[in-house]
């Protein structure tokens, strides 16, 4: 299993790392100011989920396979990159018709679960999440304590969690912001197109992605 003191600085430089402004954080923020709250933390918990996905991948060398070829990169870049830019295409498209007169969770009752399937989507397409996984965490891995494949999965779990629980606190961070603004619909209006533009701009960035050296 993994050693205590190895352990305690995985966590304390995963930590760092969560708390470093990054994709994911601009992601769950656009989602939050556009949608509230819940659609925040639903994005929040979907995009946890998504990279439980690239730890039990990473686990059995799938991610590495996928790393180590050109074409299945490109794939799940684009497609990843895809699916960022039709969300934001959508959120800009319904910011106009969304009521401002009430919470978004509470006028669109579909839109958190939406959100948590989105963001599992999001995050399990998107392969410098695996890229990460497989740079970052075998550096605590020890071989000679045996099961690497259980090591690996701890320390990813942990980054997990971390990232999750980051992502959570900027979601009801960002949630409350676009509550307080609810008395003024035209600035609501922009928040939200400005969200998904964001969101546009993130599958942009994720489409010049670059396949990591071998």
């Amino acid at each position: 299993m993994v050693d205590p003191t190895a352990l305690l600085i995985y966590a304390a430089a995963a930590l760092l790392l969560a708390v470093t402004p990054g994709p994911g954080i601009f992601y769950v923020a656009a989602r939050s100011l556009a949608g509230g709250r819940a659609e925040g933390v639903a994005s929040s918990l979907g995009t946890g989920l998504g990279g439980m996905v690239h730890v039990g991948a990473g686990a059995v060398g799938v991610s590495a396979l996928v790393l180590a070829s050109a074409e299945a990169f490109l794939v799940v870049k684009l497609a990843g990159a895809t699916y960022l830019v039709w969300i934001g295409i959508r959120t800009f498209r319904e910011a106009r018709h969304a009521s401002v007169s009430l919470p978004a969770e509470q006028t669109r009752g579909g839109a958190p679960g939406r959100a948590f399937r989105e963001g599992i989507a999001v995050e399990a397409l998107n392969p410098k999440t695996a890229a990460f996984f497989l740079a970052f965490v075998p550096q605590f891995v020890d071989p000679a304590a045996g099961h690497v494949a259980v090591q690996f999965i701890v320390l990813g779990l942990v980054s997990v969690a971390l990232n999750t629980g980051v992502d959570i606190l900027v979601a009801l961070g960002a949630g409350g912001i676009r509550r307080g603004l609810s008395a003024r619909p035209g600035l609501l209006l922009r928040l939200r197109q400005g969200s998904g533009a964001m969101l546009c701009a993130l599958g942009a960035a994720l489409a010049l992605v670059r396949r990591p050296a071998a």
